[in-house]
């Protein structure tokens, strides 16, 4: 694609629709995508630049939310907008902390990336919302997914174990293209 020939690492987000990941690219780059309390509001991927600490940039792109059953028609816009993971460097899997089916959804996008052969890639799991838990949910989330980073998408002070676990995944130099 047009953007692994600028050289830099592709950042996707993926999770289950209403997640938040449209909020969390609009936070992370100062933009302002669309958002909205419904499915598919996000169908067309949307791609922005994203400066890291030692000056390292990424493209972040966010793709269509997930979703249990797909309505027929949607069925090949769904699958064309995640076309964007196969040229994906790391994944940000972005799930609502506060949902009653949190753990269920993860493991429906563990399964779509499996399916997808996507598995593979770095992927770090966010936990966003997490201001909407009580402190006993915060701690058994803590406890049963160690894994996830807390976060809530609209305060951009709560990213920063976000964009430290991300950097860590980034190449320190991106090898130069031929």
């Amino acid at each position: 694609t047009r953007r692994h020939h600028a050289g830099l690492p592709i950042v996707a987000l993926v999770g289950y629709t209403n997640a938040g990941k449209s909020t969390l690219l609009n936070t992370l780059t100062h933009s302002s995508v669309l958002t909205a309390d419904k499915q598919f509001a996000t169908l067309d991927p949307v791609s922005r630049r994203l400066r890291f600490p030692e000056d390292q940039e990424v493209i972040l792109t966010d793709t269509v939310g997930f979703i249990r059953s797909i309505p027929e028609n949607l069925v090949e816009a769904f699958k064309a907008t995640l076309e964007e993971l196969e040229s994906a460097d790391i994944l940000i899997q972005v799930a609502d902390a506060s949902h009653p089916e949190l753990k269920s959804q993860i493991k429906a996008v563990d399964a779509i990336l499996n399916d997808m052969e996507l598995d593979h890639l770095p992927r770090v799991l966010v936990l966003n919302k997490w201001d909407l838990l009580s402190s006993d949910n915060r701690e058994a989330l803590n406890l049963c997914l160690p894994e996830g980073i807390p976060v809530t998408a609209l305060e951009r002070e709560t990213l920063h174990p976000l964009i430290e676990a991300v950097s860590s995944l980034l190449p320190h130099q991106m090898p130069a293209v031929p």
